[in-house]
């Protein structure tokens, strides 16, 4: 095990500036995902660690040892591919000895950790199979052993349940989560589904654009989003979002109004953050309530979906066009057409600026 540390480390194709002055502490033994949009930069950063792509500028440190310069069969890292890349003529398990065979291993160290892997992902009665023999998941265990036989001081993962159906994927998540407990080895992980990131992680990077925007544990990301980019991608369905303005301000706090709803009263040290233009509140669907509806604050529901335990009413914004969404428990006696008032929990509410950093506020009341 090892822990990794990026110190502005930049990476440039070219003219693009794909990595951008990215500073980064990964523990020993931590789970760290890379999650963000295609084209953010998750899949480059994670060949940047493992040595595939080399820095253009910064320092990359593994342990206590500088690695800018290490070939990557020397920085003790293994990689599974999105792709598995396993060899179709061999066997499972000649696949997973073929890198301790490269690093020439004795024929008893191969053996010996072949099997040691193969236990572990319970692989063992595959193991004289070949790939064409094997389903989507089984295909990626073996690319898992074949990094881990190797013993490597951190395992990443290039979005690896990329190519398998959703209820595999769930049982690839349970896996490899279970693995991270039994092998307490650090591993980093890349994939642009926040899902997984959500439930894998102990901590969570989010990029955008090739920059860090937050990084903090699932809870810390979906109760504190830093930013409007961070709010909206993590969290399904995506949080609210509605144009603010400041009604006014004083010394004993200031009131806020999206448009259509009740306004928001916040306290005393929103007030001079709060001046600036362009404004956004954002509240998640499940701290949304309905109600009758009242004067202005009046929303058409244009869709509700089912879901067996739960519902999502979507309503006409007014401005803009994406949805606003309001989750409760199934059953539901609201329907398309009718119009209904917004009530949000003013505990849960959040409040962005014109750059979309999130204001540090806490709404304490709600008024109509």
């Amino acid at each position: 095990m090892a822990s990794v540390k990026l110190d502005k480390v930049n990476k440039v194709f070219g003219s693009t500036h794909i990595i951008k002055d990215v500073d980064l502490a990964i523990g020993d033994g931590e789970f760290v995902v890379f999650v963000g949009p295609s084209g953010c930069g998750k899949s480059t950063l994670l060949r940047l660690i493992a040595g595939l792509e080399s820095i253009s500028d910064g320092e990359l440190s593994i342990g206590n040892t500088v690695v800018n310069d290490l070939p990557p069969r020397e920085r003790g890292v293994g990689m599974v591919f999105q792709s598995y890349a396993l060899y179709p003529h061999m066997t499972v398990y000649e696949n997973m000895a073929f890198g301790l065979k490269l690093a020439k291993a004795s024929q008893e160290t191969v053996h010996e950790r072949v099997m040691a892997t193969a236990r572990i992902l319970q692989l063992e009665e595959l193991l004289e199979r070949k790939p064409k023999a094997l389903s989507g998941g089984q295909r990626q265990r073996v690319a898992m052993g074949r990094a881990m036989a190797r013993e490597p001081r951190i395992l990443l993962f290039d979005e690896p349940l990329s190519n398998l159906d959703a209820s595999l994927r769930v049982q690839m998540r349970n896996e490899i989560a279970r693995l991270h407990q039994r092998l307490e080895s650090t591993m980093i992980y890349v994939t642009h589904d926040q899902v997984e990131a959500m439930t894998l992680a102990d901590k969570i990077v989010v990029l955008n654009g090739g920059r860090i925007e937050q990084v903090g544990s699932p809870h810390e990301l979906y109760q504190r989003p830093a930013t409007r980019f961070v709010a909206g991608f993590i969290g399904s369905p995506t949080m609210n979002f509605m144009p603010a303005k400041l009604l006014d301000a004083d010394e004993s706090g200031c009131r806020v109004s999206a448009s259509g709803m009740a306004q928001l009263d916040l306290p005393q040290d929103a007030v001079g953050q709060a001046k600036g233009a362009g404004l956004t509140i954002g509240v998640r669907p499940e701290h949304l309530r309905l109600t009758e509806a009242q004067g202005a604050n009046s929303f058409e529901i244009v869709n509700v979906e089912y879901l067996g335990n739960e519902v999502y009413v979507y309503l006409d914004p007014k401005e803009g066009d994406t949805l606003l969404i309001q989750r409760s428990e199934a059953p539901t006696h609201w329907s398309v057409g009718q119009r209904v008032a917004l009530a949000p929990d003013p505990a849960h509410v959040h409040l962005f600026d014109g750059e979309g950093r999130a204001l540090p506020v806490k709404a304490v009341s709600a008024v109509a």
